[in-house]
């Protein structure tokens, strides 16, 4: 997995907000969608240099490391194990601790999911609602907004453009105040993203995005303020648009 010097990180956490994620050296394992998500929370009060992910058809031997996380001691953290050769795997996660001391967590087989909830409509019958997982790296301010898109148009016979809006689809500020980039089809094109301060200064450039989510740490942009950022596709233009970094709140005494 490559690094960026910006302290681009996954954030793979747990699904929903609401359900309680393991603590570590335990681990929640989901299989949702055919995805495996493997997530937990960090509460060792000893720093962790390395996190790694690792699956076996054997609950006891042939691990094989398939993934680690870019940023071991985040609070909430997790990995998606997207394509997994068989749904009922065992995972375990591989913990080494700031002086070299290392801890592993016991095997854990996935939990197919599939939330519902039961809600009744204006006419008295029960409606079943399934609602899109969704997880905090996920988190879109378009989903969480009353925004509505605007249509569009078309020439019969020539596809429609897609329509830029702001919050953008692919580069959005998240909840924590980070700047997430969620580009689902990143893997298969070749995206470059520049990023640009509200005088127009080049802030810095990502090059080669590969992954389908990144998230930029809120202090590599210096200051609260408004950013705007361009993303190309092989060298043409896709996107040109902007995003807000607020101010740190204040922690009361």
């Amino acid at each position: 997995m490559k690094r960026y010097l910006l302290f681009c990180f996954f954030v793979l956490a747990a699904a929903m907000p609401s359900r309680a994620q393991s603590i570590l050296p335990d681990i929640t394992v989901k299989n949702i969608g055919g995805k495996i998500i493997v997530s937990w929370r960090n509460e060792y009060a000893l720093p962790i240099s390395t996190l790694n992910i690792q699956r076996s058809y054997d609950s006891l031997k042939n691990y094989s490391t398939i993934g680690s996380v870019l940023s071991p001691q985040s609070r909430e953290n997790g990995y998606s194990d997207a394509n997994p050769p068989y749904s009922k795997m065992y995972y375990r996660v591989f913990i080494v601790f700031e002086g070299g001391s290392y801890i592993l967590s016991k095997p854990v087989r996935p939990v197919k999911e599939v939330p519902v909830t039961v809600v009744q409509t204006a006419s008295g019958k029960d409606s079943i609602i399934t609602p899109v997982e969704r997880y905090p790296w996920q988190v879109n301010p378009l989903l969480d907004s009353s925004i509505v898109m605007p249509p569009t148009s078309s020439t019969p016979g020539i596809p429609a453009k897609p329509v830029i809006t702001y919050p953008s689809r692919r580069i959005f500020t998240a909840r924590d105040n980070s700047v997430v980039i969620h580009l689902p089809d990143a893997p298969t094109k070749k995206y470059t993203a520049k990023f640009f301060d509200e005088n127009d200064r080049v802030v810095f450039e990502l090059n080669k995005l590969t992954e389908e989510y990144l998230i930029i740490e809120k202090v590599n942009f210096v200051r609260s303020g408004w950013y705007h950022f361009e993303i190309y596709e092989s060298g043409e233009l896709v996107e040109k648009n902007k995003f807000f970094v607020p101010k740190d709140s204040k922690k009361q005494n």
